[in-house]
């Protein structure tokens, strides 16, 4: 009997970046003004990040020499509107450039709208909380589909707005007080009477952003489909598998509940959800347990099975299909990544298998880059970046990804000559 891996036959195989994170320079964003506003939750400021900017083709080239067919990349909405109204050709040129040279290279392009980074002047005029928010950010993605959404694969409009929530419960709590302290330093220094990013939010403002949120994935999605109705569209979640030990069932439910579930319910209008999983957490009656085993970089204990679970919990409640956004390992240790995709992906096979409808997976991510308040110091790529040359240098991981897709491909390709 084959051991091949089988997928569908049209899977999606790719990678995942983010404009904020790779292209370096950003400097008409909120993310980056927070960056270079003191005191700081931010480690080090993004800089030029991974000058993604200016190497988008030779990074489409990395993609397509591993045998994968899409990449998932954000247009940066600083860019094509610096300033309210005013509207940078230069800017949708690139992205447009980055669209085609995916194509030309055998990649379908899924799209983000909006990962965490929006304008300055959008957050000095209130962030997602505004009046106009979802107007202005629907006025954004029409733009962009008007230049370049017939030649796109998937729209994603919003990058994980339930991160925060995910994040409440594993922040020190001495850092809540240092992003307020952060926050009202920004709206001082910006003339504002407040100032948020999508990834900066206050604990206390939680419920009035998950409502923006809302609105604002929704317009974004009605603005996408009316310049292209086929076009699938959803927002990405971030999703640890939750699991219940012996009486932890309550404090599992909770979790979900609060994390996870309004944004499966609002997928259920979507043609597909955003699954971006990293972890497992396991719920004992008294809180987390926290089992043996070897460690990832966020402290949890690396499960190759976490995927599949969030995977299913979250077709089951949203009752469409997912696309796996973003997975990964944090890990310094490649070694733990090479062992760690195959495992994982041969766990999603069988979900997959099992009846759960699955339309690709995007790893999280090309290359080493920018992870927000952290920094640098957090290594999620399948390639290495030398911070002074830029020059991208590929891990083992990237050799076992690449192995895996081929055989996956291989084995379909075989499937459909036989047929």
């Amino acid at each position: 009997m084959s051991t091949a891996p089988r997928f569908p036959d049209d899977f999606l195989w790719g990678v995942a970046s983010a404009g904020h994170q790779n292209e370096g320079g950003n400097d008409a964003s909120d993310i980056w003004f927070l960056e270079n506003t003191r005191p700081s939750l931010f480690a080090e400021r993004s800089g030029q990040a991974c000058r993604g900017y200016d190497l988008w083709a030779q990074d489409l080239d990395l993609v397509a020499g591993m045998g994968l067919n899409a990449y998932r990349f954000s247009v940066e909405w600083s860019r094509i509107e610096p300033a309210p109204g005013e509207i940078s050709a230069a800017a949708l040129d690139h992205y447009e450039r980055m669209v085609d040279g995916s194509l030309e290279r055998g990649l379908a392009p899924v799209v983000t709208f909006c990962h965490f980074a929006a304008p300055h002047w959008f957050a000095a005029a209130g962030s997602w909380l505004a009046p106009d928010a979802a107007r202005r950010f629907a006025e954004h993605c029409a733009r962009v589909m008007s230049r370049f959404g017939d030649r796109i694969a998937a729209g994603v409009t919003l990058n994980e707005p339930n991160l925060e929530q995910l994040l409440q419960t594993k922040l020190p709590p001495q850092l809540e007080q240092v992003k307020l302290d952060m926050l009202a330093a920004a709206a001082r220094r910006a003339g504002a009477e407040r100032y948020y990013a999508a990834n900066v939010i206050p604990g206390a403002a939680q419920r009035e952003f998950q409502h923006a949120f809302t609105m604002a994935h929704r317009a974004a999605k009605a603005a996408i489909k009316a310049e292209r109705a086929d076009l699938p569209v959803g927002v990405s979640i971030a999703m640890a598998d939750e699991v219940a030990l012996d009486g932890g069932e309550q404090r599992r439910d909770r979790r979900r509940a609060d994390v996870y579930d309004h944004w499966l319910e609002v997928a259920r209008d979507d043609d597909f959800v955003g699954v971006q999983n990293y972890e497992r957490t396991y719920h004992g009656p008294d809180g987390e347990v926290l089992p043996e085993g070897a460690r990832n970089g966020m402290g949890t204990v690396i499960e190759p099975g976490s995927l599949a679970g969030a995977v299913q919990y979250a077709h089951r409640m949203s009752a469409v299909p997912v696309l796996v956004t973003e997975h990964g390992l944090q890990t310094d240790d490649d070694r733990q990544r090479a062992r760690f995709i195959p495992e994982s992906l041969r766990l999603l096979e069988a979900e997959i298998a099992a009846g759960t409808p699955v339309l690709g997976y995007l790893h999280w991510t090309l290359m080493d880059n920018f992870e927000w308040i952290s920094g640098y110091g957090p290594k999620l790529g399948l390639h290495s970046v030398d911070r002074t040359t830029f020059v991208r240098t590929p891990k083992p991981s990237a050799h076992e990804y690449a192995a895996y897709v081929r055989a996956a491909t291989a084995h379909a390709a075989t499937d459909t000559r036989t047929a």
